[in-house]
């Protein structure tokens, strides 16, 4: 017979504890800067020691270029050099600590992972917050934009860094019914590349989900609709030149231009009601907005000595200062404990914010630089001219962790003479064979997704069989990674997929 037991052991282990300050953190340093401002707008709200002033009242706007917001790099970019001239641009007040100024710059350049100031505010909580399979934001769920969804695509459609800047630069001229109305050609000029290029390319993404995308007008939408539909003949074609008259329903007119009887034009004219005129309209959560750049590059002049001069645009940025002198004055007067504790917490909460908010500014900018030096030929020469990158180039020459480079670029943009480009479409991603080799992440898509076309229905591959091909090619990736290169390629899982030959 057993006999029952208590015993006490002593068990040693690591866990991941994140806090509220932890979260804010790593929020800030992802959230652009329109997004950041609804953000303050916010904690103005909740905490009365915060105070705004507006950009237009303060001497550090982008018009007088004096702040270290504004800070210029020469084109090497030298890291020393930013720090003395942000250190000499400081414009603390005596009302307001040195550290009060949330965009001020005044504190040296240091490397900064977000959650960096709150590491060591929650007991038992690890204090290297920059792993990336344990990062916020990769737990977070969320419906995917319709930028996103068009960027998934373009990933798999070619594995052309140049074709993909283009095309990342094609989806951000969408408007908000998802037409495109920029002329190719001039998109040529701007990048110093071939119109037939960005024409031929363009053509493939017209065949992207939803249908219609990149349609130059409402009947080129319908038409690729319709295409699709099988629907697209001689008549359509002649409807589709003549909406017009379908909107003044001058059905005699459309008859006889389209040439067929009035039961034929009834029902061309029910084909056309099933298409969507809007193909944007599927993303609900989808709003455009003309994109604001978070940094700005330009040409400095040749007396000055060339280069690009770097800057984070302030005009999209309310500054966040502490009032000290507020919180003297209330603090004074408080004599419940209850008081001071709450004084406490909000100054507290606000010498937190504007410090992370420096960090935030003062992180972007170096990020940003440094893209720019290794890019330079890109900004000078033309797309032909971009360079291989990826997180991992930036983060040890900024002595950074990758995914704090990866938040920084995350939804930010930059304002450059060739247009306006999302800082992590600078980047393309290369996995490390075990044979030594550098494979593109496409490129491994490309090779799941051949695998998947080309299976028995007797056979489904699963995720680990998957692994397993891949790594007889030498090739050695983690299970989850096949995963989520699968469900981006919009695959189904082995079970969905054996049912469905089954059927």
């Amino acid at each position: 017979m057993s006999k029952l037991s208590q015993n006490i052991n002593l068990k040693q282990g690591q866990t991941l504890v994140m806090n509220q300050q932890m979260q804010q953190a790593i929020k800030l340093l992802q959230l652009s800067n329109l997004e950041l401002n609804e953000y303050l707008e916010e904690a103005l709200e909740a905490n009365p020691l915060l105070e705004k002033v507006d950009n237009k009242d303060s001497h550090d706007s982008i018009s007088d270029g004096g702040s270290a917001d504004n800070d210029s790099m020469d084109d090497n970019f030298a890291q020393d050099d930013w720090k003395k001239e942000s250190a000499s641009n400081s414009d603390s007040t005596p009302e307001h600590a040195a550290q009060d100024d949330a965009q001020s710059g005044g504190a040296d350049t240091q490397d900064f992972d977000a959650g960096a100031e709150a590491m060591g505010s929650g007991s038992g909580g690890s204090h290297q917050f920059d792993d990336a399979e344990y990062s916020f934001e990769n737990r977070l769920s969320s419906e995917p934009s319709l930028r996103e969804h068009l960027m998934n695509q373009l990933h798999i459609l070619t594995e052309d860094a140049r074709d993909r800047l283009i095309g990342a630069l094609l989806i951000d001229q969408l408007d908000e019914a998802g037409y495109l109305r920029a002329d190719p050609e001039d998109l040529a000029a701007r990048l110093d590349c071939s119109e037939e290029r960005i024409i031929k390319l363009l053509t493939k993404m017209k065949h992207f989900d939803p249908a219609g995308v990149f349609a130059r007008d409402l009947a080129d939408c319908l038409a690729m609709q319709l295409d699709e539909a099988g629907q697209l003949d001689s008549p359509m074609l002649r409807l589709l030149d003549n909406l017009d008259l379908l909107a003044a329903r001058e059905w005699d007119k459309l008859v006889k231009a389209c040439d067929v009887n009035r039961e034929y034009l009834n029902d061309m004219i029910d084909e056309i009601k099933r298409m969507q005129p809007k193909p944007a309209s599927e993303f609900d959560h989808f709003v455009v907005q003309t994109v604001i750049p978070e940094v700005l590059m330009k040409a400095r002049p040749k007396n000055l000595g060339g280069g690009w001069r770097v800057e984070l645009n302030n005009a999209t940025l309310p500054k966040v200062l502490v009032n000290q002198e507020y919180y003297t004055e209330v603090a004074s007067k408080a004599s419940r404990k209850e008081d001071k504790e709450f004084l406490s917490t909000q100054i507290q909460s606000a010498n937190w914010l504007v410090r992370a908010l420096d960090q935030r500014a003062q992180t972007i900018l170096k990020v940003a630089s440094e893209i720019i030096e290794q890019q330079s030929a890109f900004f000078l020469y033309g797309i032909e001219f971009l360079q291989p990158m990826n997180l991992k180039d930036i983060a040890e020459e900024i002595k950074m962790h990758e995914s704090t480079v990866s938040r920084v670029t995350t939804n930010k943009y930059i304002g450059t003479p060739r247009g306006i480009f999302e800082l992590k479409y600078f980047f393309s991603t290369a996995l490390i064979g075990a044979d030594g080799m550098v494979h593109s992440a496409e490129a491994v898509k490309s090779k799941i997704k051949d695998m998947i076309d080309n299976e028995d229905a007797s056979a489904v591959l699963s995720d680990d069989k998957i692994v397993d091909k891949l790594r007889e090619d030498q090739i050695d990736i983690a299970r989850r990674t096949v995963a989520k290169y699968r469900e981006a390629m919009h695959i189904p899982s082995s079970v969905q997929r054996r049912k469905m030959k089954k059927q």
